[in-house]
């Protein structure tokens, strides 16, 4: 079983490196894919991780879960072309999908949360609501195959949700 995190510059890293460790621990192999491969890339609080692909480089047939940490990220990423055609990948293909925080914001840009229940961070709930998600301030929300929550403090939650998506 293999996991994709996606991200770029200014990751929230307590929801990326909490993901991570709980999917190695459960013996699911983690790679994460950025906008360019071989660069360092830096943590809001200083965590740095380096890409094992490009977003362009992910085949999505190879993955079982996708993971989208928050932070600055996302507002990065959200109109990146690549990780929008990765997400609506997964959607269509029916795997689980774990974002948190701001994470969300990718799902919004690429139109995948119309009708769909999601939490994210407080300061785009609105955002989320606009773009027809039925949003919830709730620490963990699950929609089938798409789990979502609010912030660091929920990732107890959000891990739990996440390992249970991909385990069964």
């Amino acid at each position: 079983m293999k996991a994709l995190i996606v991200t770029a510059e200014a990751f929230e890293d307590s929801e990326l490196f909490v993901p991570k460790e709980a999917l190695e621990k459960a013996g699911i192999q983690v790679d994460i894919a950025t906008p360019e491969k071989g660069h360092q890339f830096q943590g809001k609080h200083g965590g740095k991780v380096l890409a094992d692909l490009t977003l362009r480089e992910v085949a999505v047939d190879d993955y079982d879960l996708l993971v989208l940490p928050g932070g600055k990220a996302p507002a990065r990423l959200r109109h990146d072309e690549h990780a929008q055609r990765i997400a609506k990948a997964f959607f269509k293909a029916g795997k689980p999908v774990a974002a948190i925080c701001h994470g969300p914001q990718i799902l919004v840009s690429a139109r995948l949360l119309e009708g769909r229940r999601a939490t994210c961070y407080k300061g785009i709930a609105q955002e989320l609501k606009d773009n027809g998600a039925c949003y919830e301030d709730s620490p963990v929300v699950v929609d089938g195959k798409l789990v979502t929550a609010r912030e660091p403090g929920d990732l107890p939650q959000f891990v739990q949700a996440m390992l249970k998506l991909v385990q069964g």
